[in-house]
């Protein structure tokens, strides 16, 4: 049984058995940050409950009854004209859109969400055009027409918005127990008589509450809108980019200018009341800014666990070298043991990350794993040199790592090369050994 001891082939099966055995509990970390991370959304979801759900601005939309004759039978037979009321529905001709947004943080123990409080200055003007949809003035109930608008959360409604077009001043109210163009609609009757040939402007403000994103649906025929505000790490999203934009340590400014020809949807319609409520979703309508923390711990902790395993792998080979090299051997218990420190690594960045952030936690957690495993290689070969070197070893991977991380679209070109030199030097240091008498 000696020789079993004594067999680097036997060591080295093992070894690869153990790496394999890790992989397990590896595993098992992934999981962990994957629900630590899940707890994450769930108290941001539950913030913004409570404060205000993000914000999507659809509208306005001018809403002009009218009357239609429609032909229809009896059970005899016998045709009658029923007449009913529809609805036209026209876009804004220009649609204005200035918002300025107020950030802060909420805390949920030991969790951040971003909210906000804005005031969007909302103007334009309609031009209907009704001779395109073949209605007769006579037909048209322009007394009775409405202005519509929708806001996503109208818990987030700070005052009762006033809308101003021409001499009338409109108080919105909120649309109950009625299908409309919006699913949680605001609307104000306006009177239309004498502004058959006319534009019809509108001006509005609302003062909103919301939280990680405001985004605005692309309703005008041409729809500028500017947002700005103080957080400095914003995410511009959906189907159009800002035309200008501005990004600094002190907030951001964008501007974005639309033409209504690669908008989803007419400029104006009639009998169609679920158009736009279909489009809510609808990517190739909305944009907007997304407010989200500039650092995700989670996310970079999840990315530094997946390389569990190359560490081990690395770290394992190069202690096993330095064993033959130095004619010392390393009890495979030691190697257990080690493996578990390294596993253990990974809880160590995952709890101080979510109190310190992920760079002084991957320094605290780094360094106190790569003092342990030397001091521990140190009174296990007696070699204070080898353990230093191996140190060293240690220090090259876990920046290595750190790198890699940190450089997001580099990644692959610098692993794929910090990779080569590693294997080079491997087979450079295992050259000096001879196999045969092991």
């Amino acid at each position: 049984m000696g020789w079993l001891k004594e067999s680097v082939t036997v060591k080295l099966a093992f070894i690869s058995f153990l790496i394999l055995v890790l992989l397990i509990p590896s595993s098992m970390i992934g999981g962990l940050i994957t629900e630590r991370a899940g707890r994450q959304d769930e108290m941001e979801q539950d913030v913004s409950d409570k404060w205000s759900a993000s914000q999507l601005i659809q509208g306005p939309v001018l809403v002009i009854p009218y009357k239609s004759q429609h032909k229809e039978k009896d059970a005899n037979g016998k045709e009658t004209v029923k007449e009913v009321i529809e609805n036209i529905y026209v876009l804004p001709t220009a649609l204005n859109i200035k918002a300025t947004v107020n950030t802060e943080l909420l805390h949920r123990g030991m969790f951040e969400t971003v909210v906000y409080n804005t005031r969007v200055n909302v103007s334009g003007d309609f031009k209907p055009e009704y001779d395109k949809l073949s209605i007769a003035p006579q037909q048209l109930l322009l007394d009775r027409a409405k202005l519509t608008f929708s806001i996503s959360d109208l818990k987030g409604l700070k005052t009762n918005p006033v809308i101003k077009s021409g001499s009338q001043q409109l108080t919105a109210e909120p649309v109950f127990n009625e299908k409309g163009l919006f699913d949680k609609g605001l609307q104000a009757g306006i009177n239309l008589t004498g502004t058959k040939d006319k534009a019809v402007p509108f001006d509005f403000d609302l003062d909103l509450k919301g939280s990680q994103e405001l985004s605005f649906l692309h309703t005008g025929k041409t729809t500028d809108v500017t947002v700005s505000g103080n957080w400095a790490t914003p995410s511009f999203d959906g189907r159009y980019l800002p035309d200008y934009r501005k990004v600094d340590e002190k907030g951001f400014t964008a501007k974005w200018r639309m033409l209504y020809f690669n908008r989803p949807f007419a400029q104006q319609w009639a009998a169609g009341d679920t158009v736009l409520n279909k489009m809510v979703n609808h990517p190739d309508a909305i944009f907007g800014v997304k407010l989200k923390l500039p650092v995700d711990q989670y996310q970079k902790t999840m990315r530094t666990s997946k390389y569990a395993i190359l560490i081990i792998l690395l770290t394992f080979i190069s202690l096993f070298l330095t064993e033959l090299i130095s004619k010392q051997k390393v009890h495979v218990f030691n190697y257990i043991l080690i493996g578990a420190a390294m596993i253990i690594y990974y809880i160590l960045l995952l709890s101080f990350s979510e109190q310190l952030g992920y760079n002084i936690a991957y320094l605290i957690a780094s360094s106190a794993t790569i003092i342990l495993i030397s001091v521990f290689i140190a009174s296990l070969l007696k070699n204070k040199k080898a353990a230093a070197l191996f140190a060293g070893i240690l220090v090259l991977f876990y920046a290595f790592i750190f790198v890699i991380i940190q450089l997001e679209d580099l990644s692959l070109l610098i692993g794929s090369i910090a990779l080569f030199i590693i294997v080079s030097a491997l087979m450079y240091f295992s050259r000096k050994i001879n196999w045969d008498k092991h």
